[in-house]
C-alpha cells in the first residue's frame, strides 16, 4: 500500500528502507509554461501532484495590518530603470538579464563609505509580524499527509546583494565590521522566522547560501568558518532548543566537500543539491552518509540537457542503488530546470524514481 508523503519523508530522515524515494523537480517560466499545457493543469503544484513529486507545504508569517515595506527608491536615484526592472523586498535592483530567469543585481549599498550608511540601511525585519495561525496550518497539512517547512532565509547571498558582491567580498578582508553588522541583521531576522516555525510545528526549515564555484569555497574555509557557521549555528540552536526533531535543510551550489563536517556539527541533517560535476556524490555518501540525508545529485549541466532518456534512467538508477540502500536519499535535479532540458528527459526523470522506489525491500 502507497505510504503518504509526511510518512516517507519521516522515514527518510531516519535512514530506514521505505517504499519509495521523495523526487521533485521545478523549471523556469519557459520550461513551466510548456508543463502545464502538456499536463492540462493549471499550476506549478497541480503539475507536481500529477507527476508524483515530493510536494511539501510552504509556511510563512503573516504581516502586520497597514504593513508598509521600505522604500528602497532613494538608493537607486540616478539609476536607468528599463521595463520589467523592480525593487525587491530587500532593497536590491532587478533589471532583466538577456535572457529567461536571469537578472542583474544593483546592490543599494555598493557605493557606500561610511559605517554609518550601513547602520541605518532598512534591513529586513518581521517585527509585529503574526505566528498565530500557522500551528493550525501545520496540523491541516499533517491532516493532508504532507510536509510543513518554512523558507527561512539567506545570510551571505542577502548580505553580498544589500551590498554588492566585489564589494562585500573586500570588506571580508578590510573592514570586517561592516560584513558582521549586516550578517547580524539578517541572522537576527532569520532566528525569529525560523523560532517561530518551530514553535508551530514545522518539520523542517529550509536554509542556505551559495558559498562555493565549481571546484572550491568562494572564499577561505576560516573566512567561512569566521563569517557564515557561527551564525548558522545560532539559528539552528534556536529551533532545536524549541523542536529538538525539527530537520534543517541546507543548500550551496558547486564544491562544498570542506564545509560539510562543518554543517553536520552545527545541526545540518539534509544537504542540497551534491551536484555531481562539482563533488562526487558517492564520496559524499561513504563519509557522511550516516548523519545526512542527500537531496538532489541529478545532473543539470549534464544528463538533464544533454543526456537521452535512457541516460536519465540510467543515472537516476545509478544513485538511487549507490545511494539510497538506506532510504536516505531525496531524488532531484540539482537546479531549477532550464529551457533546453527536454521534455522527454523530464518524463523519464519522473518514471525512473517511480520504477525505482523499492531497493531490496
Amino acid at each position: 500500500m502507497a505510504i503518504d508523503q509526511l510518512t516517507c519523508f519521516q522515514a527518510t530522515m531516519a535512514h530506514k528502507k521505505h517504499e519509495a524515494f521523495l523526487f521533485y523537480a521545478d523549471y523556469t517560466q519557459d520550461l513551466r509554461k510548456r508543463m502545464l499545457e502538456r499536463y492540462a493543469v493549471a499550476d506549478t503544484r497541480a503539475l507536481h501532484m500529477r507527476q508524483g513529486m515530493y510536494t511539501p507545504e510552504g509556511l510563512a508569517l503573516r504581516q502586520p495590518e497597514g504593513f508598509t515595506a521600505p522604500d528602497f527608491s532613494t538608493y537607486h536615484a540616478g539609476t536607468a530603470k528599463p521595463p520589467r526592472a523592480f525593487i525587491n523586498e530587500i532593497g536590491v535592483l532587478e533589471i532583466p538579464g538577456s535572457m529567461y530567469h536571469f537578472t542583474q543585481f544593483v546592490s543599494p549599498l555598493h557605493n557606500a563609505e561610511r559605517f554609518e550608511e550601513i547602520e541605518s540601511f532598512p534591513y529586513p525585519s518581521v517585527k509585529d509580524f503574526s505566528d498565530t495561525h500557522l500551528r493550525a496550518e501545520v496540523e491541516a497539512i499533517h491532516g493532508r499527509g504532507h510536509v510543513a517547512s518554512a523558507w527561512i532565509g539567506h545570510m551571505y547571498e542577502d548580505s553580498w546583494q544589500i551590498r554588492g558582491y566585489e564589494p562585500f567580498l573586500m570588506d571580508m578582508i578590510s573592514q570586517p565590521e561592516w560584513c558582521e553588522f549586516i550578517l547580524d541583521k539578517l541572522m537576527e531576522k532569520n532566528i525569529a522566522v525560523a523560532t517561530a516555525m518551530a514553535r508551530a510545528g514545522v518539520d523542517v526549515i529550509v536554509t542556505g547560501d551559495d558559498v562555493a564555484n565549481q571546484n572550491t569555497l568562494m572564499f577561505s574555509l576560516d573566512q567561512w568558518k569566521h563569517f557564515m557557521k557561527g551564525r548558522w549555528a545560532k539559528v539552528y540552536a534556536a529551533v532545536r532548543a524549541i523542536k529538538p526533531d525539527i530537520q534543517i535543510w541546507y543548500h550551496s551550489d558547486g564544491n562544498i566537500e570542506t564545509i560539510i563536517p562543518h554543517l553536520i556539527e552545527i545541526g545540518v541533517t539534509i544537504l542540497n543539491p551534491v551536484q555531481p560535476e562539482c563533488i562526487d556524490p558517492v564520496m559524499v555518501k561513504r563519509k557522511w552518509g550516516d548523519k545526512l540525508v542527500l537531496d538532489g545529485t541529478i545532473g543539470t549541466q549534464t544528463v538533464m540537457p544533454f543526456g537521452t532518456p535512457a541516460d536519465v534512467k540510467k543515472n537516476v538508477r545509478d544513485m538511487a542503488e549507490a545511494l539510497g540502500q538506506d532510504g536516505a536519499l531525496i531524488l532531484s535535479p540539482t537546479h531549477t530546470l532550464e529551457p533546453e532540458v527536454p521534455i522527454e528527459n523530464i518524463e523519464a526523470f519522473v518514471d525512473a524514481c517511480k520504477e525505482y522506489g523499492i531497493l531490496n525491500p
